[in-house]
């Protein structure tokens, strides 16, 4: 059982939607984003997402982009987001952390030993968007081989013939993008997601997480009273990129763990 399965049982037990907050590794710098990471569980955060910086970044809108080069301008590599990520868990070990990016990164690096050392860095989970199930060879079972969960998205165009196809061998939980579109690039609405979340459900024992376009407390409340909870990445992102002190950008973030938790 990994630290993702545990969070999500004990949640379950307790009968609390999940709140989960991204934010890019080395935004906007190496100390900075390490003090931000470090205080996102005591900010309501039950699984952190930490991006891993990319030239080329096909799913993420304009906030995510820049956080993504701002890092990236400051020296941060895979290398050193597994540093961070090694650093939190010496104060943290049990808030589970997912590390979500593209594949390029972890290709160039050769993906046992991105695996082994990844694991060894206290990552429990994996998002990258650009790899479907059809390469699962590539990188998913082995992930799961090597004790990790592979998170694998979908999207309001993924219709019922290839839902199986998206939920094979997909474990941790599943991210439901709300939108059609980038990230930060339209708001989500409960109204919408809600029977999307229900056609899931009724393939996978998995939780559904819901991302995309949540950016205050009421639409967080709204959209994981009708999930299993919640993603927030721009809103958070956005208050990072504005220069905002750390301590501001954790209350900021409180208020939409609290929307969440209070669905």
């Amino acid at each position: 059982m990994t630290r993702i399965d545990a969070k999500f049982a004990e949640l379950q037990a307790a009968g609390k939607k999940a709140f989960v907050a991204y934010v890019m590794a080395g935004d906007p710098d190496y100390d900075t984003s390490l003090e931000i990471v470090k205080g996102l569980p005591g900010a309501g955060v039950d699984v952190i997402e930490l991006g891993l910086p990319f030239t080329d970044p096909m799913a993420d809108g304009p906030t995510i982009q820049l956080a993504g080069q701002r890092a990236l301008d400051g020296g941060m590599t895979l290398q050193k987001t597994l540093d961070l990520a090694t650093e939190f868990r010496k104060t943290d070990d049990t808030t589970p952390i997912v590390l979500m990016g593209y594949y390029n990164p972890i290709y160039s690096r050769g993906v046992d030993k991105f695996l082994t050392d990844a694991k060894a860095a206290g990552i429990d989970g994996l998002i990258v968007v650009d790899l479907p199930p059809e390469e699962d060879e590539e990188l998913c079972i082995p992930a799961q081989a090597a004790g990790m969960n592979f998170i694998r998205l979908a999207t309001p165009t993924t219709d019922d013939r290839r839902l199986p196809k998206v939920l094979q061998n997909t474990s941790g939980f599943v991210y439901y993008v709300s939108i059609t579109g980038i990230t930060g690039s339209a708001e989500a609405e409960a109204t919408d997601v809600g029977p999307e979340v229900a056609r899931i459900k009724a393939s996978t024992d998995l939780p559904v997480i819901v991302g995309f376009g949540i950016n205050t407390p009421e639409k967080s409340r709204a959209i994981a009273s009708v999930a299993d909870g919640a993603v927030v990445g721009s809103a958070i992102v956005g208050q990072i990129g504005a220069g905002k002190p750390v301590s501001e950008v954790l209350e900021f973030v409180k208020t939409l763990s609290d929307g969440a938790h209070s669905a």
